[in-house]
């Protein structure tokens, strides 16, 4: 069923497109109320407008704190159009019906975003705006609600396309997103108040879904909600797709990890190279000869700005996606020449307090794995050496961001096998050697690391046979002195850090 809007009801704090809307209810006979600053817009449009305290007879109070909170407001509202005794009280209180609410709330977030004074920040706790939300809201039957500026467009549509009448359905959809928008505010408001910490109940509301082409397969639905540009400029290529963002979070929280020259190769959220040299040419071969057959359509991120030499290196491969905080313009018009190839230039590290997933009828919840060890505790057979205890601390590193059971072999500075997602923490060793082995490496003097402690000494003993010189391990087995005890018969060094890292 069609409704006329006869009356309209504006106040906001946001009036960036609101021009047109204003004036086209104006051309449309719209009875307007509204308050303060709003008001002001309004009129200097020249378009016609009730003050609010002209209807309720109070004046704006409590320093503004109080100036919609009104039976003759909220009853206008409320009234239900088709309830005979409803429509008696407002003739009997001489309360004009109230059509149509465009109200948006207080800056909430951007005020705890730019100032810690708690005074400033509570004062931006929308009392009225929202109480008019949600009274327009559930009498979406009757009544149009706009609750933020991200939807004047579409209220400007319906006014053009159908003069100033709504559906049903227009009505329902418009009061679903401004339940989503009530909703995300007093999340905000409450983590303000829970200091950002988990409370009794799991809270996250993230705005801006943006619908992927499908999910992890093509018959699967997927949505991305979060602010890409916050952290990213896409410089060049197709959208990114649900499997693509996951493998940029994987990608972007390794990087960061790294202070020299870096660069990693990413495959389904998994390390398959990655090395640190001197120059970036240098650490992107070296990445690449640590497994150049899982570096086909993988994943690239780099901490350096990408030069042109680099570029044209890189270009010889297919890959999805680059990462890098800068590119200089030669080497973008290098990597451009394949239109698909998405780019992106970021600006600012990852930043996540919390992990989260879904699992039987709710959802787990806990710290990010920040840090990579308690302790160095060296209890082999002897001291590192200076290379030894670089590579033992990249392989560490490396080793925290591969799938569980995890094994990382590292040798100056490059990984040179890797063994994730097995069943067992030998069978990953296995896969590591097969992995080193498949391209050639020597293990010699190489580093290996564990995500968690061995329960037996059959790991080491592997090592050893291989030729690795030492270990990184949490610790923690019951059994931990049977490798503490050939390490130390067989020359190695072993490092327990007091910090395991497992990645399910």
């Amino acid at each position: 069923m069609q409704k006329q809007i006869k009356s309209a009801l504006i106040s906001v704090f946001y009036k960036d497109n609101l021009e047109n809307i204003v004036k086209k209810l104006g051309e449309q006979g719209v009875t307007i109320y509204s308050t303060g600053g709003t008001q002001k817009f309004i009129e200097d449009l020249g378009v016609k407008c009730v003050a609010v305290e002209d209807l309720t007879a109070y004046p704006s109070i409590l320093g503004g704190r109080v100036k919609t909170l009104h039976p003759k407001v909220f009853g206008g509202i409320l009234a239900r159009r088709d309830n005979p005794q409803d429509l008696e009280q407002l003739k009997e209180y001489q309360i004009p019906e109230i059509d149509l609410v465009i109200v948006d709330l207080y800056p909430f977030e951007e005020t705890v975003k730019s100032t810690t004074v708690e005074q400033t920040i509570i004062e931006k706790i929308d009392i009225g705006g929202v109480s008019l939300i949600r009274a327009a809201g559930k009498n979406y039957k009757d009544v149009v609600i706009v609750a933020s500026k991200d939807q004047y467009a579409d209220l400007e549509k319906v006014l053009t396309d159908n003069n100033g009448a709504t559906t049903i359905e227009d009505r329902r959809n418009f009061a679903a997103k401004a339940f989503e928008v009530c909703a995300h505010y007093d999340v905000a408001i409450s983590q303000y108040f829970l200091n950002n910490e988990p409370g009794v109940n799991f809270q996250l509301s993230i705005p801006e879904g943006q619908v992927n082409r499908y999910g992890e397969n093509p018959h699967q639905r997927g949505v991305f909600y979060g602010n890409l540009n916050e952290i990213f400029n896409k410089l060049h290529g197709k959208e990114l797709s649900f499997n693509n963002l996951v493998d940029v979070d994987a990608a972007c929280q390794l990087i960061q990890e790294f202070e020299a020259t870096t660069f990693a190769v990413i495959k389904h959220t998994n390390v398959c190279g990655i090395a640190s040299r001197d120059t970036l040419k240098e650490a992107w071969d070296a990445a690449l000869a640590g497994d150049k057959e899982s570096a086909f359509g993988g994943v690239l991120v780099t901490n350096k700005v990408i030069d042109k030499t680099t570029a044209e290196s890189i270009s010889e491969i297919f890959f999805e996606i680059l990462i890098a905080p800068g590119f200089d313009a030669d080497a973008l018009t290098v990597l451009q020449a394949k239109k698909n190839r998405i780019l992106l230039e970021q600006k600012q590290p990852v930043k996540s307090k919390y992990m989260f997933k879904n699992v039987l009828n709710g959802v787990l919840l806990q710290d990010s794995d920040n840090g990579n060890y308690k302790e160095w505790n060296e209890v082999g057979a002897r001291p590192a050496t200076p290379a030894e205890k670089s590579d033992l601390e990249f392989a560490n590193i490396v080793c925290k961001h591969l799938k569980s059971n995890a094994i990382a072999l590292v040798k100056d500075q490059q990984l040179i096998g890797k063994g994730c997602g097995q069943t067992s923490r030998i069978d990953a060793l296995r896969h590591a050697i097969e992995k080193a082995g498949q391209f050639s490496f020597d293990l010699k003097g190489a580093a290996m690391a564990s995500d968690a402690f061995f329960p037996f000494n059959d790991c080491v003993s592997i090592a050893h046979e291989h030729g690795i010189t030492a270990v990184i391990q949490p610790g923690g087995s019951m059994r931990d002195n049977d490798s503490i005890e050939f390490c130390k018969e067989h020359n190695m060094v072993m490092v327990m850090t007091g910090m395991r890292h497992f990645r399910h």
